[in-house]
Formats: C-alpha cells, sequence, structure tokens
C-alpha cells in the first residue's frame, strides 16, 4: 500500500488532467539528442490519454530566471514528443493567461497539449501561491511525474497540490517505490557505491549511507582522498587533501555504527589523462610521485564483486574511475556487469542514478538490466542523503 495516490485511484475521463513531466532534455540545433526524460513520462501521458483525460504537460526548461528567453522555448522539444508519443500535440505560448486557456479548452478526451516554459514566469520558481492558481484554472486534477524536480518546491511541483487532488504519475510512483525499497526498507545486507570526483559535494551523502548500508564502496577520485587519509601515497591523482580530518571522521563513524567502508586495494595508474596512456597496475601502497590512479585494479574489482554475492540490495551512485577513457573504464563495466547479472538472476535489487553514473551502467551496456536506473539527478541525491524532498511530501498529505 503506498502513501500516496496513484493512478489506479483517478478516474481521468472527461478530466483536464495538469501533469508534470520533465522534459529538460539536451538540445543541439534545436534537435533533442538524448530522449530517455521523454521515454520515461510516456507510460503516463498514455495512460491518461487511454483513459479518455485531457492531459496538459507541465515542464521547465534550462534557467530562464523568470523571463521569456526563446531559446528556452519547449517548443523545439515537440517534435521528438509526438514521435515517441505517436499522438499529436498542440501547444500554448504561455502556460497561464489567455494563450494557455484557448489551448487547454479546445481539448476532447484523449488530447494532450504542451505548455510553454512554467520557468518563464517568476512565480514558478518563487512557489507564488497565485501563480500556482493561474496554473490551477485550467485543471480538474495534478498529477506529479517529475522526480527529478521534486527536490524543488515550485508551483508546478509543490504549489498545486494545495489546490489540486493530486496523484503520483507512474514514473514517479517507480522512482518512489524503488528507493523505498533500496534505502527505506531494504533487504539486507545492503551495498553503497558511492564514486566520482570530490568528497566534498557528497559529504551528506556517506554520512546518511554510513547509517545505511553495510558496506560502503567508494570509488572514483574520492577513494584517493580516502587513500590519502590513512597515510598513503596517491601521487598527481585527483584528491582533496584538506579534507583529510574529515574522510578519517567518516571511516570512525562507520565503525562505530557497523559499516564497512571499502576502499581500492590495487589501482590503474598511468602519468597522462588520456585514452590510452601507457599504465600499469599497482597496489595503494606503491602508487609512484609522478602517478594518477585512473581506476581501480583487478584485486578491488574481485573483492568488490566478492561483497556483492553476499548483498540484496545496491545503491549506485558515481563511477570508479575515469570511465569516459579507455581503458580505465574497466573497473566500473566489470562491477557493473557483476550487478547486472545478479539483478536478472534475482540474487540483488539494484538502483542507481545520477548523470555520470547512468553514463558509465550505459556505457558498460548494464544499466537495463538494473532494477532501477534514476534519470534525476539532484532528486536521486538528496533522496539518499535522506532529505525531504518538497514535491514527494506535497504528495504524501
Amino acid at each position: 500500500m503506498t502513501a500516496f495516490k496513484t493512478l489506479d485511484a483517478l478516474d481521468a475521463k472527461g478530466k483536464r488532467i495538469l501533469l508534470r513531466v520533465d522534459l529538460n532534455v539536451p538540445m543541439d540545433s534545436g534537435r533533442v539528442t538524448d530522449a530517455t526524460r521523454i521515454e520515461r513520462v510516456l507510460p503516463t501521458i498514455n495512460e491518461l490519454s487511454h483513459k479518455g483525460g485531457r492531459v496538459v504537460l507541465l515542464a521547465h526548461f534550462g534557467r530562464p530566471k523568470g523571463q521569456r528567453v526563446e531559446s528556452e522555448s519547449l517548443r523545439p522539444v515537440i517534435g521528438a514528443l509526438e514521435q515517441h508519443l505517436k499522438h499529436e500535440i498542440v501547444f500554448a505560448d504561455d502556460c497561464v493567461g489567455p494563450d494557455a486557456d484557448k489551448v487547454v479548452a479546445s481539448l476532447k478526451d484523449g488530447d494532450v497539449a504542451l505548455l510553454e516554459n512554467t520557468r518563464f514566469h517568476k512565480g514558478e520558481e518563487k512557489n507564488d501561491p497565485v501563480f500556482a492558481a493561474e496554473l490551477a484554472k485550467n485543471g480538474d486534477v495534478f498529477v506529479n511525474d517529475a522526480f527529478s524536480a521534486a527536490h524543488r518546491a515550485h508551483a508546478s511541483t509543490e504549489g498545486l497540490t494545495h489546490i489540486l487532488p493530486s496523484y503520483a504519475g507512474r514514473t514517479m510512483q517507480a522512482e518512489l517505490e524503488a528507493l523505498s525499497s533500496a534505502l527505506t526498507n531494504p533487504a539486507r545486507p545492503v551495498m553503497a557505491v558511492v564514486g566520482g570526483a570530490k568528497v566534498s559535494t557528497k559529504l551528506e551523502l556517506l554520512g546518511n549511507l554510513v547509517e545505511k548500508a553495510q558496506y560502503l564502496v567508494i570509488g572514483g577520485g574520492m577513494a584517493n582522498t580516502f587513500l590519502f587519509a590513512q597515510g598513503k601515497a596517491v601521487g598527481k591523482s585527483l584528491c582533496e587533501r584538506d579534507l583529510a580530518d574529515t574522510a578519517r571522521a567518516i571511516l570512525q563513524k562507520a565503525a562505530t555504527v557497523g559499516c564497512e567502508i571499502v576502499l581500492p586495494l590495487d589501482a590503474v595508474v598511468a602519468q597522462k589523462f588520456e585514452a590510452y596512456a601507457p599504465s600499469h597496475v599497482v597496489t595503494v601502497d606503491h602508487v609512484g610521485a609522478e602517478d594518477m590512479i585512473l581506476d581501480v585494479g583487478p584485486k578491488s574489482v574481485a573483492h568488490v564483486e566478492d561483497l556483492l554475492q553476499k548483498c540484496k540490495t545496491l545503491v549506485w551512485n558515481g563511477p570508479f574511475g575515469a570511465f569516459e577513457l579507455s581503458p580505465f573504464d574497466a573497473g566500473t563495466n566489470a562491477i557493473a556487469r557483476t550487478a547486472a547479472r545478479l539483478t536478472v538472476e534475482g540474487r540483488l535489487l539494484s538502483v542507481a542514478g545520477g548523470g555520470d553514473t547512468v553514463a558509465a551502467l550505459n556505457h558498460a551496456h548494464a544499466g537495463e538490466s538494473f532494477t532501477y536506473v534514476s534519470t534525476a539527478g539532484g532528486a536521486f541525491l538528496e533522496w539518499l542523503e535522506g532529505k525531504t524532498l518538497p514535491g514527494v511530501a506535497a504528495l504524501l498529505k
């Protein structure tokens, strides 16, 4: 039983449904270059349309800061949206006022409309009740299917819930159920993989996961800071030396709460940060003064894979090495594929998220086999940090 209303509880027929979606997709020369976020919202749009709802899409694009900026119009997204939806979309040049009113009034059951960028109005990011009320005039109910924007208390994510009956869309529902399974009430043991460049950007994340996971695996540039904190040489590797005390405090907290911090045992090092740079494997006690750690070594990979065999739940954010450069993608690829195999075998619930993580898992051809891969970015991280997301809390009322 979910703590929020889903589409199962909504009689959509004949209703004007304000549906908040994430269409903040990457564009190049007016063309969508990655339609992942569009694909994620198709199930909700299709379901509401097939049930006879009059679907009115609300979305933002870019950061126009409350002004009309033509380069950040949602109009160029229509083509890709229609192509994937296989349905005509009516576009309104504004999200409130006469243009929006006219388009919404023209809709018949099953029709779909897209309103212009909500962030063209200052009231959106200010969560202005007056602006929320203007949006609400064109809806009978509100459905939020944009988990990726749920960490912001904006008019179209939080404000509308105070005015209209509110529901979670299918993508929002899937995201919340996956994250709940992974962190709120997980099957144990739990492994959390946290990688990426800097400890400083993930302090709250590490602090929360130490208390949730039995194994906290630290990779990427972050691992170098922890190795340095243990007195090991890291050469010219990316390392936040000023955070050594912080790293030691995290290690101490982990020991206190019974979480095993897993750091690299060996590393692939090179003296140039470029693809196919001459490299070799060393133990973490033998990193040379001119060396850069660019990936975890085979012993580290085998150790993490052995631990994964024991685990029931995996939460993953961040790569193990410079996965963008071959052959320094090997560690991330190997561990990702092992996690994918265990998931397919029904032995592991795997949830991953974050921009680099999604790219790394796709690069390893492993993401499609994970239980759930979140495209939410900041919202996913804030959830992992244990924060309350306004857009989610509003649906739980």
